[in-house]
């Protein structure tokens, strides 16, 4: 197998990867946040809270990731004559 296929198919599990961490943490911090809503009677404040709250950490833990990859792809295209 080449090495430009061998990366393509790592590209897909690594997406994979990181499109299921996205959508799966913050339903169980959501599901976390409904059970305690249900045991304090705050329906669906704490649900709503940690499930916004996580999602935003996986943007933005997301955008930090593809912010550092695109860093090291312009550096070993430049030579490591890239800004930054």
């Amino acid at each position: 197998m080449s090495s430009d296929r061998r990366d393509l198919y790592n590209g897909f599990g690594d997406t994979y990867s990181r499109t299921f961490e996205m959508v799966v943490t913050p339903l169980i911090f959501g599901l976390i946040g409904w059970f305690l809503d249900g045991r304090f009677d705050t329906r669906p404040v704490l649900a709503l809270t940690l499930g916004l709250a996580v999602f935003g950490y996986e943007i933005w833990k997301l955008s930090r990731f593809y912010l550092e990859q695109s860093k090291r792809e312009d550096r070993k295209i430049l030579g490591g004559r890239a800004d930054g």
